[in-house]
């Protein structure tokens, strides 16, 4: 297997990476190569970087050209960081070519690609031998129970790395602990989360445990707990000020420390790296700021589902006909527009003729954490998954929450019942990755009344937009000399720094 060090990093810890001095710690991040898991992933191994720490990121090919302009831009401001490129041996698992690219991967064969990702463990551990200086830490997404095996045949600590939030993570954690589904027979009966001091009820379909209820996946999921519960840490993209009572909650009820370092997307502090944040496009980012600059203050409504949550054709013309009933300029990220037919199409078509100047239509990528950034965006349309959760947070926005599967729906929770900045829009069970084929649309009434929530919305509408606001300045607080996630930042590179006299350089 042929493995590419993109950096060409080798050597001692005084070359260790773009800025040359020597290097505090070494850590070697291992991320999911989902765009929601991978980029917040890379954005906190830049933020070590900036502490001192080299940070080593492992990728497949097809994801290089996604992180590569940040980290470029990383190492050309001085910041000791590695891109280790490592392919995937997909003809083993009977996998296609292409499939290390997750938006390839057969539906039918996601059994296979995790197969595929664990090996990656047997030729990461030579690269890492090989190349000096030897790591002090991995850090892997809690998606990579092989982790486990690799950090302690290197014999160093292992940290699980989460793209969610403390509430969403105990919230999990205790109803599964505490057995909350023990004899509830229906998926979509609701129930309490045990040992919080909030009432939050959840059903089976919304919060079923990592990997539970996936065909092919039941030895996977009981893996991934297993790992998860002999770590040596946690590192979640969140901050304490948002949460101390959950993050505090978890720690106590894993008995490990926990390591919040969010929100991970304020290490782009400037355009040009904001612009090119995951982009995997040629899209111009400047055709979107020069729209929004058009615009007038908090008038925009910004819709995007991420980058795997998508709308069937039924659902794309409820949604652009609720955003037109709604009166607001918008901004809607059309994922798949192409897989929908003619019909689709034309209809896309006919409604950016309606309301040319006042919608604007990106197909396929976009720069979400720009455009939230602006001053003409007043509030978010979301799937509700993690980082467009904390990114709406950090650009104090009030949200409509969308939940299409997985963590959304506690996350959508999070943001309505908890931080008080979001409206939801009803929907209560998965409307992706079902055994059946049932149809879930939320119709063009309920669009429009929500958009109309967030952006008017009277007194209960300015209250949710002052809380936002008074988040945004705590999450810029958390990251700032003195919070919470600048502190944790710099206790972990304490903590996994190189043992004076053990040789940082060495061999095992």
């Amino acid at each position: 297997m042929a493995i590419k060090d993109l950096a060409n990093g080798r050597g001692t810890a005084s070359d260790a990476g773009g800025g040359g001095g020597d290097v505090k710690a070494h850590f070697v991040f291992i991320p999911m190569m989902f765009q929601g898991h991978l980029i917040p992933a890379v954005d906190t191994a830049l933020l070590l970087a900036t502490h001192g720490a080299l940070a080593s990121i492992v990728v497949t090919p097809s994801n290089t050209g996604r992180v590569r302009p940040a980290v470029d831009f990383a190492r050309k401001s001085g910041l000791p960081v590695r891109l280790v490129e490592l392919p995937l041996e997909l003809a083993a698992e009977g996998l296609p070519d292409g499939a290390d690219d997750v938006d390839r991967v057969p539906p039918d064969l996601w059994a296979n690609y995790f197969r595929a990702l664990a090996r990656l463990r047997a030729p990461l551990e030579r690269h890492l031998r090989a190349h000096a200086p030897y790591p002090t830490c991995v850090v892997a997404d809690f998606c990579h129970p092989w982790a486990r095996e690799l950090a302690a045949s290197l014999g160093v600590p292992r940290l699980c790395f989460f793209s969610m939030c403390a509430f969403c993570l105990l919230c999990q954690h205790n109803v599964e602990r505490f057995d909350a589904y023990g004899g509830v027979a229906d998926d979509h009966e609701l129930v309490v989360v045990p040992g919080l001091e909030r009432k939050v009820e959840v059903s089976r379909a919304q919060a079923p445990g990592f990997f539970r209820g996936m065909p092919e996946f039941e030895k996977f999921a009981d893996e991934v707990e297993q790992v998860l519960a002999e770590a040596d840490g946690i590192v979640t993209n969140s901050f304490v000020e948002m949460e101390p009572e959950y993050v505090a909650g978890y720690a106590e009820a894993r008995r490990m420390k926990v390591w919040t370092v969010g929100p991970v997307s304020l290490f782009h502090q400037r355009a040009t790296t904001l612009a090119s944040r995951g982009n995997t496009a040629a899209i111009d980012a400047d055709e979107c700021l020069r729209w929004l600059d058009g615009k007038e203050p908090s008038s925009v409504v910004y819709v995007s589902f991420g980058s795997i949550a998508h709308a069937e054709a039924k659902q794309v013309v409820e949604l652009g006909l609720g955003l037109e009933a709604s009166g607001h300029p918008f901004i809607w990220v059309v994922k798949n527009a192409d897989q929908h037919g003619e019909d689709v199409a034309g209809f896309l078509r006919e409604l950016e003729a309606r309301v040319a100047g006042r919608g604007l239509l990106i197909r396929g990528w976009a720069p979400q954490v720009l455009i939230l950034s602006h001053a003409a965006v007043g509030g978010f349309v979301t799937h509700s998954g993690w980082n467009s959760t904390v990114e709406a947070v950090t650009a104090g926005l009030p949200v409509v929450t969308w939940p299409h599967f997985a963590d959304q729906f506690l996350n959508a929770k999070f943001a309505v019942e908890v931080l008080g900045v979001g409206v939801d829009v009803g929907v209560m069970e998965p409307v992706m990755y079902r055994l059946d084929q049932k149809e879930i649309v939320v119709g063009r009434e309920v669009v429009e009344k929500a958009v109309r929530s967030i952006m008017d919305g009277g007194d209960e509408g300015e209250e949710r937009r002052r809380r936002a606001r008074a988040l945004a300045a705590k999450a810029r607080a958390a990251v700032e000399e003195g919070g919470s996630s600048h502190g944790n930042l710099l206790d972990l590179v304490k903590n996994f720094e190189f043992k004076v006299g053990a040789g940082c350089d060495a061999i095992a």
